[in-house]
């Protein structure tokens, strides 16, 4: 009689259930992996193989037929090889195993026998918890991130011959003990204080602000005048994360494979450099099995594109949907699928292809026509999206020379940030959103609510500058952060005048 042991994949941040059956015929020794398998998935044959016969179990000599339900979801990977090898097991009555129907297994095995850590364990162990699961047998590798859940068994597993002995019990798997999100929070060491930064005050405050409420900022100045240092800075002041982000973020890291091996939570906000010969794919996401991009990997935290203008039009093109939605939709013939994206950009660029264009100093070599041209590689409705435009001049050498003294830290300043938006988590409490620039028009109106006077200069400044609505909106949003920083509810006209101030110049 076929054996049916119990597993998940995941798609996208959800998680299925995978069915594994295992029946065993007389006949031709042949074994057979169905149920829309990729190439990871046909090679666990041979390391079930070994890794059964290894462990010290004879291996059917017959038909095997391991079966992946449903048949028509795509399974990719390697983590299948432990529920297929205790199928195999349980179908041969070399073990029993009593707990199959509340158990997920999942992991890789080595040709001896030993587990091996595989991607998707956290997002499939909190959303299997849903359906219903409470019983969870993973590699050792991965049971602590898993062990943040609260409400289930993890059994941290080390070779299939410890899960077997368990079976039998023999050897009990004591399940891990649910750990406190809370506890695993750090200080992080970044080596950089924004007090090391000389000069650019008005940089600095615009930083400020966009940590505030989570705005798009894009530095414009020549090489060498500190865009750089400034915007990786920035992760410097940014607000503590919550729970609640913290397990957000973890999950997309473990559907990534890239959670740290000794750090089982995402607790500090992601801050991703990406280089300007990155692909589209790899910015948003896809791939042969569709994964999260740097724009996901970003989720909560900030994604850093120095020298924007030199990366492929085509590329950034792709950002203004995530940038506006702050989530991405990956469409593939088997199927969408959905990856928040939530993040901060903070991008640099110089003005002009020999960037002195804007420089006192330095004379500029390009053309009219070149600047024009390079400029323009960063489209109108991308700007738009762009909350903050600081132009970040050469810094002079008196502000070079000076000391340090007196300049205000990166510490002190993220108080001030964690201030407004502790602000703001308290007035979005009972919304979805956790940040100023999250909120949609209809709650611009409710929360950004202004005085006669101050309409009438917003009035002036939509006439003046052409603004779309899109950039009304933002103004209104950016406006409401100042005040935030101040400590105030009610958006005043300096607070709307300073965030004029951040919109691009135009003639």
């Amino acid at each position: 009689m076929p054996a049916k042991i119990f597993s998940a994949a995941t798609i996208g941040l959800e998680c299925e259930i995978i069915e594994v059956e295992a029946d065993l015929l007389t006949g031709k020794s042949l074994f057979f992996v169905v149920g829309l398998g990729d190439t990871a998935v046909q090679e666990s044959r041979h390391r079930v193989r070994s890794s059964v016969r290894n462990s010290g179990f004879s291996f059917h000599t017959g038909r095997v037929t391991v079966n992946l339900a449903p048949a028509d979801l795509l399974k990719s990977g390697p983590s299948f090889d432990f529920p297929i090898a205790v199928g195999i097991l349980v179908a041969s009555r070399q073990i029993i195993f009593p707990e199959s129907e509340k158990s997920i297994l999942l992991g890789e095995l080595a040709l001896d026998g030993k587990m091996r850590g595989v991607a998707g364990v956290l997002p499939i162990v909190s959303e299997a918890k849903k359906k219903g699961f409470r019983n969870f047998f993973l590699p050792h590798a991965n049971a602590k991130e898993a062990s943040v859940i609260e409400g289930v068994k993890i059994f941290p597993v080390r070779t299939l011959l410890e899960f077997i002995k368990h079976c039998s019990g023999s050897t009990l798997i004591q399940p891990l003990a649910t750990l406190d999100v809370t506890d695993l929070v750090a200080e992080e060491s970044y080596g950089i204080d924004l007090a090391h930064v000389r000069g650019q005050e008005h940089a600095k405050r615009a930083l400020t602000v966009a940590a505030a409420g989570s705005h798009n900022l894009l530095f414009s100045g020549p090489p060498g005048s500190g865009k750089t240092m400034l915007a990786r800075a920035f992760r410097t002041i940014l607000p503590r994360m919550s729970v609640a982000e913290t397990l957000e973020v973890s999950k997309i890291y473990s559907v990534a494979g890239l959670l740290p091996a000794k750090k089982p939570l995402i607790n500090t906000r992601p801050f991703r450099a990406v280089h300007h010969t990155a692909s589209g794919v790899s910015i948003v996401g896809g791939g042969r099995k569709v994964g999260p991009g740097e724009i996901s990997l970003a989720h909560k935290g900030v994604l850093f594109l120095d020298e924007i203008a030199e990366f492929p039009t085509q590329v950034l093109e792709v950002l203004r949907q995530p940038l506006e939605d702050g989530r991405i939709a990956i469409s593939r013939a088997a199927g969408t699928v959905d990856f928040p994206a939530r993040f901060t950009l903070i991008a640099a660029m110089n003005p002009c292809p020999c960037g002195f264009a804007t420089d006192a100093e330095q004379t500029c070599k390009c053309s009219p026509r070149e600047i024009e041209r390079y400029q323009k590689k960063l489209s109108g409705p991308l700007l738009d999206r762009i909350d903050l435009h600081i132009d970040v001049p050469r810094v002079k050498f008196e502000k070079l020379d000076a000391s340090s003294e007196g300049n205000e830290s990166s510490e002190s300043i993220r108080a001030k940030v964690q201030a407004a938006r502790d602000m703001q988590t308290e007035r979005f409490k009972n919304l979805h959103i956790h940040a100023n620039s999250e909120m949609s028009s209809e709650q611009t109106k409710k929360f950004c609510e202004v005085d006669s006077q101050t309409k009438d200069l917003l009035q002036q400044a939509v006439s003046h500058f052409q603004l779309s609505a899109r950039a009304y909106y933002r103004i209104l949003k950016l406006a409401r952060t100042i005040a935030d920083l101040e400590g105030v509810e009610k958006i005043q006209t300096k607070h709307i005048a300073e965030a004029l101030q951040y919109r691009p110049k135009v003639s």
